[in-house]
């Protein structure tokens, strides 16, 4: 097969039908020098199609002969808006390579309205209603975007990934045992986000908008560009999402030896959000390349709570008190992010040299209006306001080198700094009568500077049927917090660390034509508290409870054993061991000076050694289904102090998952994904079984260009837990739910117009009617 320029057609689909069974097809792919051979009986008809991006589909009606092999075939060039083209080879969602699972987006992305749902739906990832993802250990994971750590605190994190479009992301690396190339920060592992760039060759995009349906709703709109010729790459997403929420939580907590606290709360999270993402990539020839990316984003996130408070007498069950505390909040967050890559490539067998250089700032600034009206007995209510102002700059630079001494042989080593200021102010004031007097007891600065600076060698090397990977990483830590008001106090760390890896791959066997691999794993990481971990600042939250930081807070040190096994790629079970000193969690203290006040804060406890087990197994997607199903179990058992007293603390949960995904015809698929955990944890609270299931339905119209999606998330409304925490003088129980039943309706349309060039990288795809069968 040729052009009429007798260049070979590359890649073109050819189908080849019997006149006299027309039910039987027979499909091939031409070659690079465009040939295509079927086997076929002589002096039988058939009816030949060929495709190709591009060019005109040619049809032809063909009789084989005796003493004929060979059909010249000339298709012509079609200069035409580009149809969406469907892609259906077979793809994983998910895959094993080397020591990081990779989880292809593309199937949850039409299901989801942002990357945060998107990570709630990705198989063998959990998330927590503060946002925390986990993967292996209860411990959170930490969170990178284009291999950049973000820094930021959960509450940061799970906004930004709200505001990121779902179709954004090209793929998501999680990597439960890092190498020494990565930060050693981060004993739950880390998760990688990297996000499109404009790789399709000539200019293409998309225009989305949906919304979803709970007890509130969810509105979000938005478009991408992407542009690629001539060795330059460029693209554009802008979006707008508009979203509201519920929370609910009820509390009882044990308020004295014969008094109880009734609290049911209930918050409102209205939210605008604006988002930009753009880049620009450039091959200057064959060795360099250079990347300019960057993202911004503008949130409004507002709440409204009420907090109905009642204290019970136990002996009598007689109510004592009853008042209504109402909170009222208004954010402003201004996100900025600013990234230079390059890469050289020093041979042609993998050898490379890349810098990256990146900048990010986060801006927040709230107020805060607080009210108590006293119901039982009634007396004047009380009020209150404040004020806060954050900012927090990160500057972070990075050169990584790639070397391949032999085949076999390659060494990787590199070195990176990290520099973060952040700052805080909060003015708060109480009212009396029509003065507003200053609340000097939640009125606080606060001023924070953190430099990493990091140095890794490791190197790889094949042995057979072996692979050994083996490294270490060296980083200095300096952190350095003070607050000025209401009281000068400081804190400073410096310290010097080292971090081994070692890892081992063997091929097993190779069973039924697949092939098992075997894994070792061994990995030291820290954990470092971040700011708002450390800022002293007390969070007024309700008359009972605050929330502040801990600047005495210390960093958790964890060593990781695991073994797991893949087959063809594919993660199928794992097993593994963490132990961690100086683990640091949420806990709740009494105050001190006040009986009647409790605070949140982190401390450091103890250790624990936790064992997980994890399985992974389904069915390839081949024709028309396939699914993944996985399970993981992890027991925790933690012994150390708690307010003074021995602590000893052991659980074991489960957790499954699952995720499905069936062809109803070339234009209709049908997928369905969910959870359950039983006996679930969340730091020191016992949890009790809590899941979700979720539906959704596509559909492609106009010659494939428009899809339509309807979606249910959390079918049952089965996503909320009661919880129980039985820790030292903290004894409570309750019941947390928020707005997860939702049912949506989102709208894509592509469109662009593709360049010739791209016809040379179309390989093995199947045909939209083979995929159908």
């Amino acid at each position: 097969m040729q052009e009429a320029n007798r260049q070979p057609v590359v890649g073109a689909t050819l189908r080849l039908t019997s006149i006299t069974d027309t039910t039987r097809h027979l499909y091939t792919i031409s070659d690079t020098t465009g040939l295509a051979a079927f086997q076929v009986q002589k002096g039988q008809t058939y009816r030949l199609l060929a495709t190709s991006v591009g060019l005109k589909a040619l049809q032809r009606v063909v009789k084989p002969v005796t003493g004929q092999s060979v059909l010249a075939l000339v298709m012509e060039e079609d200069n035409i808006t580009l149809q969406t083209v469907a892609v259906t080879a077979a793809k994983p969602l998910v895959t094993q390579e080397d020591d990081k699972t990779i989880v292809d987006p593309e199937p949850i992305a039409n299901t989801s309205t942002s990357a945060y749902e998107i990570m709630e739906k990705s198989p063998g990832v959990f998330l927590d209603p503060d946002g925390n993802v986990y993967l292996s250990s209860t411990t959170p994971a930490t969170i990178y975007i284009n291999g950049r750590e973000q820094k930021m605190s959960a509450a940061d994190i799970a906004s930004m990934l709200k505001s990121l479009p779902p179709n954004s992301i090209a793929k998501i690396e999680i990597m439960r045992t890092p190498s020494a190339r990565y930060d050693a920060a981060g004993s739950g592992g880390i998760v990688n986000i990297v996000l499109k760039k404009g790789v399709k060759i000539g200019l293409t995009g998309s225009a989305n908008a949906g919304f979803n349906q709970g007890r509130f709703g969810n509105q979000f709109a938005g478009i991408n560009l992407n542009n690629s010729q001539n060795g330059r790459t460029a693209y554009l997403n802008l979006n707008y999402t508009r979203r509201n929420m519920y929370e609910e939580i009820q509390t009882n907590r044990r308020f004295s030896p014969d008094s109880l606290l009734r609290q049911d709360a209930y918050t409102t999270f209205p939210a605008h959000t604006f988002y930009a993402g753009y880049g620009l990539g450039f091959e200057l020839n064959q060795r360099w390349a250079i990347d300019l990316d960057g993202r911004f984003s503008w949130n409004q996130n507002n709440s409204q709570a009420g907090n109905d408070n009642q204290i019970i007498q136990l002996s009598t069950g007689r109510l004592l008190t009853e008042n209504l505390n109402q909170v009222s909040n208004q954010n402003r967050i201004l996100s900025f992010s600013q990234g230079f890559s390059t890469k050289y490539k020093i041979d042609t067998i993998g050898s490379e040299l890349t810098t990256d250089v990146s900048y990010n700032l986060i801006g927040n600034r709230g107020l805060q209006d607080f009210t108590t009206q006293y119901l039982l007995p009634i007396r004047p209510g009380t009020a209150g306001d404040g004020s806060f102002d954050n900012l927090r700059h990160l500057g972070a630079a990075q050169i990584d080198l790639k070397y391949k001494l032999t085949p076999t042989i390659k060494l990787e080593t590199g070195a990176k700094t990290t520099a973060q200021y952040f700052t805080s102010e909060s003015a708060y004031f109480r009212k009396v009568s029509d003065r507003r007097i200053p609340d000097r007891f939640r009125t606080n600065t606060f001023n924070y500077r953190e430099n990493i600076n990091a140095v890794y060698v490791q190197a790889s090397k094949g042995f057979g049927a072996f692979l050994l990977k083996g490294g270490v990483r060296l980083e200095n830590t300096n952190m350095y917090g003070r607050q000025r008001v209401p009281a000068d106090t400081s804190f400073q760390i410096n310290r010097t660390d080292l971090f081994p890896y070692v890892y081992l791959s063997r091929r097993v066997a190779k069973i039924a034509g697949y092939e098992v691999r075997s894994y070792l794993v061994y990995r030291r990481s820290i954990t470092r508290p971040v700011y708002d971990y450390l800022n002293p600042f007390p969070r007024y939250v309700d008359q009972y409870l605050y929330e502040t930081g801990n600047p005495a807070l210390r960093p958790q040190f964890t060593e990781n054993y695991e073994v797991n096994i893949s087959v063809e790629d594919r993660p199928l079970f794992a097993l593994g061991r963490n132990h961690t000193r100086d683990i640091f969690t949420n806990v709740v203290y009494q105050d001190p000076n006040n009986r009647s006040l409790a605070f949140r804060t982190y401390d450091n406890l103890g250790t624990n050694r936790e064992t997980y087990f994890r399985i992974l197994a389904g069915i390839p997607p081949i024709k028309r289904y396939f699914f993944v199903f996985g399970g993981q179990f992890n027991y925790n058992d933690y012994s150390g102090l708690y307010e003074g007293r021995p602590l000893n603390f052991q659980r074991g949960s489960w957790s499954f998952f699952t995720y499905h995904q069936l062809k109803i015809d070339r234009r209709s698929t049908f997928t369905l994904n969910g959870f359950i955990r039983t006996n679930g944890q969340l730091q020191f609270y016992e949890l009790s079984n809590f899941g979700a299931l979720n539906l959704s339905l596509n559909r492609r119209f106009l010659d494939d260009k428009l899809m339509v999606t309807l979606t249910a998330n959390d079918l049952f409304f089965t996503n909320y837990y009661q919880f129980t925490i039985q820790q030292g003088s903290l004894s409570a129980n309750g019941l947390r739910r928020s707005d997860t039943r939702r049912f949506g309706l989102t709208l894509r349309y592509n469109f662009g117009i593709r360049k010739r060039e791209e016809r040379s990288n179309i390989f093995n795809i199947e045909s939209p009617e083979k995929a159908g069968n």
